[in-house]
């Protein structure tokens, strides 16, 4: 028994330490001069001769990657912004259309219910790919495209943030819910001091869920906003960086993966618990 934990330890190490080990290039390489990543990578890029090699640390470390970044390329900064301007109301507007929808599904019977909570499920399945063209159409029409508007709309009306916070909200006893309409509560007090309180693990869920989602978006800003590449993201930001400035690229890169990375390692566990009320672990 002790023998299969610690080969199940034994792998479970491996494959953290292979999930890593992009994190710890990217971050070791921001740290890089320019001759320095050209002498590792140089010969992946054709640029260079031999073997590619990569040090666990920077022979001689220095800043001027960010330096550059911070000081020489103010569209960073935009970018930056545009992503906040982007992921924000996107979060807000969810929380305003997904909870009360979601807890309208969990909570009361209607006709059409279960018919229309399966066009959820289908619209929630479906890639993107396959609603790009209607999409754009419909924002085109609307004079949107080319706005961030473009982005932030598509997104408050997601139907994954619903079907997530369904099933948080289905867990709500409903006698605990009869007993409080029998002593004379109304339905608003039901969703703010019953449900709410609740199944506040759920909010934290589909909104941490929704921000590595449309922080790191590629496509969407790419398909919308084609013609107005001042209101791209830092996702955008990021494969327009030359191989001559690899350095800023992993600063950049950082940068962009900072705040993905601590929202996620601060609600672990409101992650977990959303992805297994969305069934993902089955």
């Amino acid at each position: 028994m002790k023998r299969k934990n610690g080969c199940f330890l034994g792998f479970l190490l491996l494959l953290t330490l292979f999930v890593w080990i992009p994190v710890w290039v990217l971050c070791s390489g921001s740290f890089m001069g320019k001759d320095e990543i050209l002498k590792n990578v140089g010969p992946v890029l054709g640029q260079a001769k031999g073997r590619a090699s990569w040090s666990l640390l920077p022979v001689y470390p220095t800043l001027r990657a960010y330096v550059e970044l911070l000081l020489d390329s103010p569209n960073f900064f935009t970018m930056f912004w545009n992503s906040c301007i982007q992921v924000i109301p996107v979060m807000a507007g969810q929380l305003l259309v997904s909870v009360p929808a979601a807890w309208a599904f969990a909570a009361y019977k209607f006709r059409g219910k279960k018919a229309l909570f399966v066009l959820y499920i289908i619209l929630m399945v479906l890639p993107f790919q396959i609603t790009m063209v209607s999409s754009y159409l419909v924002l085109f029409r609307m004079k949107l495209a080319g706005t961030h508007l473009a982005v932030i709309l598509p997104n408050i009306f997601s139907t994954f943030p619903v079907f997530i916070m369904t099933k948080f909200f289905q867990a709500v006893p409903g006698s605990l819910l009869e007993a409080a309409r029998l002593d004379g509560a109304s339905e608003r007090y039901l969703f703010f001091r019953i449900g709410i309180p609740m199944e506040k693990s759920g909010i934290f869920s589909i909104l941490i869920l929704g921000f590595l989602e449309y922080w790191n978006a590629i496509e969407q800003p790419l398909t919308f906003l084609a013609n107005n590449k001042k209101l791209w993201p830092l996702t955008l930001y990021l494969p327009n960086i030359t191989t001559d400035n690899l350095g800023v690229a992993f600063s950049a890169s950082v940068f962009v993966m900072f705040p993905a990375l601590l929202l996620f390692l601060y609600g672990q566990k409101y992650l977990e618990q959303g992805i297994t009320a969305s069934g993902l672990k089955e």
